[in-house]
């Protein structure tokens, strides 16, 4: 069952409440650029209490429908750029080309919804258990971040430079067979690192 199907059930005043607000949650698995738990955090920090109140319910899906019918205004552009790229002759695109198929930030909101995700995933990460240097130095990342809602200058960018080359160095092959759970925390660290210059570049 696809996105639009779910969200009618969390239209459908029929339907027992709860089983609609099981149906958001569904909404957001095919649609959660800022990862699932970060995005329903946002919707209900967009929306209101929407597991209590059916009016929220209702504005936190209009809030996921509108970024997500962004995005797919997105992905038909970018199709449209490829077909013509591949008449041209270049049928692969750049390593460093956008490419939307995996939505990466909240469209509509990129700013705000990278920060509010840079907040939670802080909390995630000082919840997950012992920390070593690497995790310490993106929670202060994140810290000074949410302090000033952005990234304060080139000493901070070049911190955050640093964790990401320490995260992606620790993240190849064969890191996740070697220690899957560690792979995963660097995985959630980059995340957060990504988040971080995600409001940075765009202030």
């Amino acid at each position: 069952m696809g996105f639009t199907n779910f969200a009618r059930k969390v239209r459908d005043p029929t339907l027992p409440y709860g089983h609609r607000v099981v149906s958001l949650r569904s909404c957001v698995q095919p649609y959660r650029p800022i990862g699932f738990e970060a995005t329903m955090s946002y919707l209900a920090h967009k929306a209101g209490p929407f597991r209590e109140d059916e009016d929220a319910l209702l504005r936190a899906l209009g809030v996921i429908e509108a970024s997500r019918a962004a995005w797919q205004t997105e992905l038909r552009a970018y199709a449209a750029e490829r077909t013509e790229a591949k008449r041209r002759g270049f049928r692969t695109p750049g390593a460093r080309a956008r490419n939307p198929n995996s939505p990466e930030c909240w469209y509509g909101a990129r700013r705000e919804a990278a920060l509010h995700a840079v907040g939670h995933w802080r909390v995630r990460l000082r919840s997950a258990g012992p920390t070593d240097g690497l995790s310490l130095a993106v929670d202060l990342c994140t810290a000074d971040c949410l302090a000033v809602e952005g990234v304060r200058g080139e000493r901070e960018r070049a911190r955050l430079d640093a964790c990401a080359e320490e995260l992606a160095r620790r993240m190849e092959p064969p890191a996740h067979r070697d220690d899957a759970a560690a792979y995963f925390r660097h995985r959630d660290l980059r995340r957060a690192v990504g988040l971080i210059r995600m409001v940075g570049a765009d202030r």
